[in-house]
């Protein structure tokens, strides 16, 4: 029987993936040749340069722009010149910090779990956002349909966003594998936008019949911009995760890294810092420890058991 490609990029991701920046310089944008980062130019990289990686999944569009400007801001406490790393998904923004290409880099709870698992990425701080520090998937559908609840989705179109992101693939797909699905069956088309914000302007202009969001870029856009969130509406909330962190790569100068963890731990605390956290729909960033993503492992282990005794059937 030959496979379809959305039914072979889940079995991939749980059953290989799962397992498992002068400082007052502007923040220079590099994205790095190869898709495997085994390269790189030296006119990309100055060896001395702090390297943080933001992926285009981590934040709505419109919010790029505010961590190019904390960025800058860690350059500046830091005293050093900061490179701003620019990657389209997840997987190679692992195999960015697991090469060292990459210093630190803002991540999504599923890949930070899949990181720590298979070379040892570090945990270096997380936001605090909503007065909390945890976050949901929103399963959104248009503000029109009939559509009352996830598994009311059955024979329908659906959206993911990153193959290893855990609000936007992990959590659906692991709600479908409970009741006995998988999104291959359970769904008559599949598509993987690469981003929150894609998939829900997807759902708005009804290109989707639903799809599967991070909690905190919806409530970010609804807030900020709320041009396509106000065309969906949230028919489910999953339980709490722990909140997208920041990390580093292992191997790090421990000097180094409590340099940085004190930038981001005390960024609230002055004016300019405070002010770009605010933008970036951040109360500020505080120390998570590794149990908070207990949760993600669950699901996973799960999956990873599914695919092993041949119970998540395509």
């Amino acid at each position: 029987m030959s496979r379809n490609p959305v039914y072979l990029m889940l079995l991939v991701a749980f059953s290989l993936g799962l397992t498992g920046c002068n400082g007052s310089d502007e923040p220079r944008k590099v994205s790095l040749e190869t898709k495997e980062a085994t390269t790189v130019k030296a006119a990309d990289l100055h060896a001395n340069h702090l390297r943080i990686a933001v992926g285009g999944m981590i934040t709505p569009k419109e919010g790029f722009g505010y961590y190019k400007q904390f960025l800058d801001y860690i350059g500046e406490k830091l005293g050093r010149g900061v490179d701003l790393v620019d990657r389209e998904n997840y997987a190679e923004i692992n195999a960015l910090v697991r090469s060292g290409k990459v210093d630190v880099a803002f991540v999504c709870g599923g890949p930070y779990v899949d990181g720590h698992a298979a070379f040892g990425m570090e945990l270096l701080a997380a936001p605090q956002a909503y007065s909390t520090t945890v976050y949901y998937s929103y399963i959104i559908v248009p503000v029109d349909s009939p559509i009352k609840s996830f598994l009311d989705l059955q024979g329908r179109s659906f959206a993911f966003t990153d193959p290893l992101s855990n609000s936007g693939t992990l959590v659906p797909t692991y709600m479908l594998a409970k009741a006995g699905h998988s999104p291959r069956r359970f769904f008559s088309k599949v598509v993987y936008m690469g981003s929150h914000d894609k998939s829900i302007k997807a759902v708005a202009e009804k290109l989707v019949d639903g799809a599967a969001v991070d909690s905190l870029i919806w409530e970010y856009d609804n807030l900020k911009g709320p041009e396509f969130t106000a065309k969906t509406k949230i028919i489910e909330r999953s339980p709490p995760y722990g909140i997208p962190p920041v990390v580093v790569r292992p191997g790090m100068d421990p000097l180094l890294k409590a340099r940085i963890r004190d930038v981001f731990l005390n960024a609230h605390k002055d004016a300019q810092g405070r002010e770009i956290l605010k933008n970036m729909m951040i109360d500020r960033f505080v120390l998570l420890d590794d149990h908070a993503y207990d949760t993600i492992r669950e699901m996973k282990s799960f999956m990873n058991k599914q695919v092993k005794e041949g119970k998540y059937k395509e």
